[in-house]
């Protein structure tokens, strides 16, 4: 048996590719519809995982304070143990003064180590206060993490399950998809592409409609609708830029392909 070949871009009709064009747009269109379906839920995973991701980084910080405070208040102890060191120490040479001059310079000494012990009992009460504060807004952050993760896990399975739902039947569409587009010179393809981005209705392909763009529903004047009748060209709609076919073979491949549905 010979060797089928395979049928180049160029060598296919302007009515060829008029139908691959509209055939893509249902497939399209019908991949449009399962994304619909799954609504905002990719989008609310991923708010959900940046927001959980976001909580985390700022546990991490809080934890990195509260480690800070903590070595802050064993420093602040540690200088107040060797002040009252020092404290005791002069307290024990004024014992032993040989005048007033001596004794005086140890009591100013002893002031000045009874107020670093004062300072440093204020600063440890501060970093006390502040190491408290930011426990609380780690549990509170903890709490958050936990319920976020609980509405992602939802999220997550109802996601899974539409996706399970309908992963055969986009997989076959973007199939069908790729072997539309080897229909389709690489020019024609991206204006229909770009066509169907600027749409609202994600429509790039329309059939006349009572002699009007199916799109716009502006009047087609009747020489254009004769050309879109003959198949040989490839109109335009001269108000809203999208291509045009002929109603009839709209409707012979909207027939074609629900016929094809129902066999899947």
């Amino acid at each position: 048996m010979a060797k089928e070949t395979k049928k180049d871009v160029n060598d296919y009709s302007v009515e060829e590719k008029l139908k691959a064009l509209y055939e893509l747009q249902l497939k399209l269109s019908a991949i449009d519809r399962i994304k619909t379906l799954r609504g905002e839920l990719p989008l609310e995973v991923q708010d959900l995982e940046d927001e959980i991701a976001g909580l985390t980084t700022r546990m991490d910080k809080i934890k990195s304070d509260i480690a800070s405070l903590k070595e802050g208040i064993n420093a602040q102890k540690g200088k107040i143990a060797d002040a009252n060191a020092q404290i005791a120490k002069y307290q024990e040479q004024q014992n032993n003064v040989k005048n007033s001059r001596e004794y005086d310079f140890l009591s100013k000494e002893i002031e000045y180590q009874t107020l670093e012990v004062e300072l440093c009992e204020k600063k440890i009460k501060e970093y006390t206060a502040d190491e408290k504060l930011r426990s609380e807004e780690m549990q509170a952050s903890k709490a958050a993490v936990e319920e976020r993760t609980k509405d992602l896990e939802i999220k997550k399975n109802e996601l899974d399950e539409i996706v399970a739902e309908t992963r055969q039947e986009e997989e076959r569409l973007r199939d069908e998809v790729k072997v539309l587009e080897a229909k389709i010179e690489p020019r024609l393809l991206q204006a229909f592409k770009k066509i169907r981005k600027n749409s609202r209705n994600g429509l790039g392909i329309v059939d006349v409609q009572r002699d009007a763009c199916g799109g716009c529903f502006n009047k087609i004047p009747p020489q254009r609708q004769l050309d879109i009748r003959m198949r040989k060209k490839i109109i335009v709609c001269e108000y809203c830029g999208r291509i045009m076919i002929d109603p009839d073979m709209a409707a012979e491949i909207e027939q074609k392909e629900g016929k094809t549905d129902d066999n899947q």
